[in-house]
């Protein structure tokens, strides 16, 4: 897949696969069991010379801290954007012993960013037994402990965000989140 697929499909397919591999119950990611992965799956490119190139960059692009393949093409499109790679699901100490785990730390912009699918409020009220107008509120008082304690933006984005650079640079220029200078 990754020799022959879209970047977005590659990288999203092996995104999941080192999350399968990486991901520990306890919410962290295994990076020497990551690299084992990463590095057998480049091994396996050799066999033909076609698409080797381009199933490197996706195996070496990939990182299984996305949860979803709408984490995955955002990375892509930050990447293309000029942005340093994110932090990946970052925890941020919340009230009361709470955890606050955030896609994307943008530490070069001094921000935070959130992609938000069509259906993660109705995911959550479903899984948690509140209503999706509970799940919204909570989300609220979520990002705005973020954004108080961290002094950092929160920017979210969805599927419409990502169809191009373009489109995520203009939203992200929305709230005045812009890649850094690149070494």
């Amino acid at each position: 897949m990754a020799r022959w697929e879209s970047r977005e499909s590659a990288v999203s397919a092996a995104d999941a696969g080192l999350r399968a591999i990486a991901w520990t119950p306890s919410n962290t990611y295994d990076l020497d069991k990551a690299a084992t992965f990463r590095a057998s799956a480049i091994d396996a490119l050799d066999v033909s010379p076609r698409g080797r190139r381009r199933g490197r960059r996706a195996l070496e692009f990939a990182d299984g801290r996305a949860q979803r393949p709408g984490e995955s093409i955002s990375r892509i499109r930050l990447d293309e954007l000029g942005f340093a790679s994110p932090s990946l699901q970052v925890a941020v100490d919340g009230p009361r012993g709470k955890t606050y785990w955030l896609d994307f730390g943008l530490d070069e912009a001094n921000a935070w960013g959130e992609f938000d699918g069509k259906v993660k409020y109705r995911e959550l009220a479903d899984t948690s037994g509140r209503s999706s107008r509970e799940v919204v509120e909570a989300e609220k008082r979520r990002e705005d402990w973020i954004r108080g304690t961290t002094g950092r933006a929160v920017v979210r984005w969805g599927w419409e965000h990502i169809s191009d650079a373009a489109a995520l640079g203009r939203r992200l220029a929305a709230f005045g989140v812009r890649p850094g200078p690149r070494p």
